[in-house]
């Protein structure tokens, strides 16, 4: 990321204290993460302890400090999740794209998370990918669902050559 871009990001917040969170959270939209140059010059130019910055960065599972895909699944994992099926889906998906929870494919297009609650009990099990929500997903629902995404990606890969 150029810096020139993360100063637009600062100045849209005045290099507000209270704004470090939005900050940060827009620079991961930009990036997919949070490189540790780019901490490093937002804790200098911002006046704050570089390790005011990790500690955001590492408390908010939302951020990441490894480069994440384009497109991020999270399966919720919560009572009514897991009793409707959610670990099945989660192997589904663990198997279709051949990674594990917490880790991002190659072609850094999926990213998996596992979360606790999404907060849609009565649509379980659901699956988030980005900020879509699959609701009574089931293992057989997971390549359609997936494919849709990895399509969507093929085309924007095309578009650049």
């Amino acid at each position: 990321m150029s810096f020139e871009k993360v100063d637009l990001i600062l100045e849209k917040y005045e290099c507000r204290h209270d704004a470090l969170i939005s900050i940060m959270q827009d620079i991961q939209r930009l990036e997919r993460y949070l490189p540790p140059e780019t901490l490093k010059y937002v804790s200098q130019r911002m006046e704050v302890p570089l390790s005011r910055v990790y500690y955001i960065a590492t408390f908010y599972k939302s951020f990441s400090l490894e480069p994440r895909g384009r497109h991020i699944i999270r399966v919720c994992l919560g009572t009514a999740c897991h009793l409707n099926g959610a670990v099945q889906n989660r192997e589904q998906i663990e198997r279709t794209l051949c990674i594990r929870d917490g880790e991002t494919t190659q072609d850094m297009i999926f990213s998996l998370e596992t979360v606790n609650c999404v907060g849609t009990c009565a649509l379980a099990p659901v699956t988030v990918v980005d900020d879509t929500y699959y609701d009574a997903v089931t293992p057989g629902k997971v390549e359609k669902i997936l494919s849709k995404y990895a399509e969507e990606s093929e085309d924007i890969e095309s578009e650049k050559d």
